[in-house]
């Protein structure tokens, strides 16, 4: 039917396709797929206390909070 030119362009084609592909998505992929602002910046995260008066502030910042929701209810 197809001869011989037929088997080997068919055999190239499912070689490059997957490597094409591959190489096409593969290659700079910050600059095709990034989303910009995606994750928070450091101080636009929370902070988390270490020290002792900082969780102890931390911890009457909670309870006033829980507080104020519940007289709201």
């Amino acid at each position: 039917m197809g001869g011989p030119n037929l088997e080997v362009f068919k055999f190239g084609m499912y070689i490059l396709f997957p490597v094409g592909i591959m190489y096409y998505f593969g290659t700079n992929l910050d600059g095709r797929f990034a989303v910009p602002d995606f994750w928070p910046k450091p101080e636009q995260t929370h902070k988390i206390p270490f020290d002792r008066e900082d969780i102890k502030k931390e911890l009457e910042r909670l309870k006033a909070r829980n507080l104020e929701i519940k007289r709201a209810r």
